[in-house]
């Protein structure tokens, strides 16, 4: 291990691998000793075959015009049973009260009448649809997939950074991560018991097979893309391909007698079920954008009147308001009756006097963002920022209070990422991924691990230089039971680590066909900003304290 963890630092993060004193922690055994086992060359020949897969694949991302393969990561990210056992519950607890929420706001807004949730809030979200008002979803359901960032904080511990819940992406990169990795370190999935990601395919499928409109037994279900200059186009595409529908665009579908129909070569058929990757703003020229080319006219009144469901829901963005954000302890509470399992960061609400007067003081100390940002667009990194930048970000922040929030620079996470000829820190954040079927909230065995290569880097997205890391969640040992010796997707597994192929689920052995390889790179990311521990004397408003 000498030669690539030579020197390796310690730093003022937490290390997923390397505790202080250059301990290796347990669930990192297998993978530090793997790694001990090849020298700087050998590490780089695989990091190589790593690329080549991703570009022989398709999963790309432009870069002044020249596309480029998207950057994974030799080294893993490994998390242990115990720990999941933790995050995944949070997670899904996340994402009911974000349901219940939804279902509040375009419903009988009794959190309002409670005084737990302000009016204006909701009503000034710029992602707040009118028009969705009395849409009731046939089994309840707004929320079929949810993307809940997190970090952790310096001691070790979880935290929500953000909630994703319009048309959350990245999951491509999941699935794409660990078939690439199985094949590149089969040695390691021989070895250790990983869960496997392969069934998600199957797990939307159901879920949308069950939000199905009332009376359909045999759900017709497709997935709606802008089209493929859309950045998240690979991901569209092999989803679908995945699940075995049809990916449409909108010129595809039409709507007639309250129904919705695709065209296709044997004439008009049905469709009950859209999955759709297209924003609220395009999905329906008549009712939002009337210049959109991207949807359906429509089809927002064939949701309404229960012929077709919309997944995820037109108007989930007031849930992803990151003022928002700062009511989900108080809202599980409410809904759910339940303490929240996973903190949020620490944040200020702008719209207070008190709070406001404070950041603009300490502006050079915070990371400010936009309640409706996304893609890392208008983050304002204080201890990074210029003088003249700061003072347009106060007068921002004085003008527009209630489109802003401030948060501490928590220090993110580390793992350790090839870097040259060594093994070095670089910082990570986490989006596990949430299937809602009404029944259950089935959390993603992993998740999406983004990594800021540049050293000292806090933004993770790949617009920034970032990249990703497959992400290994450990299954419970049974004791005396010896590891299995399969992998998912790699050359030991005799068959599918999932077991048999689903019924309706298209399995790929091997998605480096000329279809991907046409595809471009799905690279909408949500930023994900920054983050050092809290200053032992910083100050925060009562109602912060339980968050």
């Amino acid at each position: 291990m000498a030669d690539l963890f030579d020197g390796y630092p310690e730093g003022v993060a937490w290390d997923e691998m390397i505790e202080p004193g250059h301990t290796v922690r347990a669930p990192y055994q297998h993978v530090h000793r793997t790694m001990g086992r090849l020298n700087a060359d050998e590490l780089r020949v695989r990091a190589d075959a790593l690329a080549r897969s991703y570009l022989a694949q398709g999963v790309t991302f432009d870069v002044g015009g020249e596309e480029r393969p998207f950057p994974l990561d030799s080294v893993p990210r490994v998390i242990d049973a115990d720990e999941w056992g933790v995050l995944a519950p949070g997670i899904a607890q996340r994402v009911r009260a974000l349901e219940a929420l939804l279902a509040d706001a375009y419903g009988p807004q009794q959190a309002i009448a409670d005084g737990v949730l302000p009016r204006s809030l909701v009503v000034s979200s710029a992602h707040f649809a009118r028009a969705a008002r009395g849409i009731e979803p046939p089994n309840g359901v707004r929320v079929h997939v949810g993307g809940i960032d997190v970090i952790r904080d310096s001691a070790g511990g979880w935290r929500v950074l953000e909630d994703n819940v319009r048309v959350p992406s990245g999951v491509s990169y999941v699935l794409s991560n660990r078939r690439a990795m199985a094949q590149s370190f089969p040695e390691l999935f021989a070895r250790m018991r990983i869960r496997p990601v392969a069934d998600y395919p199957r797990r939307l499928l159901q879920a949308l097979h069950a939000a199905a409109p009332s009376g359909v037994d045999e759900p017709v279900v497709v997935v709606l893309t802008p089209g493929v200059y859309n950045s998240a186009y690979f991901e569209h595409s092999l989803l679908a391909r995945l699940m075995g529908v049809e990916l449409v665009e909108g010129r595809d579908l039409f709507c007639a007698g309250g129904k919705v129909y695709m065209r296709t070569t044997e004439g008009r058929r049905r469709v009950d079920v859209i999955y759709r990757r297209v924003d609220d703003d395009f999905i329906d020229p008549v009712v939002f954008r009337p210049d959109s080319l991207l949807g359906c006219p429509g089809l927002l009144s064939a949701a309404r009147a229960g012929s077709v469901t919309i997944a995820n829901a037109v108007g989930n963005g007031v849930a992803d308001d990151k003022l928002t954000y700062t009511y989900l302890p108080d809202l599980i509470r409410y809904y759910l009756g339940e303490e929240p399992l996973l903190n949020n960061v620490d944040t200020w609400r702008l719209e207070e006097p008190e709070s406001l007067n404070e950041v603009l003081d300490r502006l050079d100390e915070l990371v400010v963002k936009p309640v409706d940002g996304s893609g890392g667009k208008g983050i304002i990194i204080g201890p990074a920022a210029s003088r003249e930048e700061l003072d347009l970000a106060r007068a921002h922040l004085r003008a527009d209070p209630r489109g802003w929030i401030a948060q501490p620079v928590v220090q993110l996470s580390t793992v350790p990422t090839l870097a040259g000829d060594a093994l070095r820190p670089r910082h990570v954040d986490l989006r596990p991924f949430a299937v809602n079927d009404g029944d259950d909230v089935w959390v993603l065995p992993g998740g999406l691990t983004r990594v800021a290569l540049a050293e000292g880097q806090l933004v993770v997205n790949s617009s920034q230089g970032g990249g990703s890391k497959d992400t290994w969640v450990l299954g419970e040992m049974r004791r005396g039971a010896r590891p299995p010796l399969t992998t998912e997707g790699g050359p030991p597994a005799p068959s599918s680590a999932d077991g048999d192929t689903p019924a309706g689920v298209q399995q790929d052995a091997n998605p480096t066909d000329t279809e991907m390889r046409e595809q471009n790179q799905q690279q909408q990311q949500t930023p994900s900003s920054g983050e050092p521990p809290e200053p032992p004397t910083r100050r925060f408003p009562a109602w912060r304290s339980s968050c």
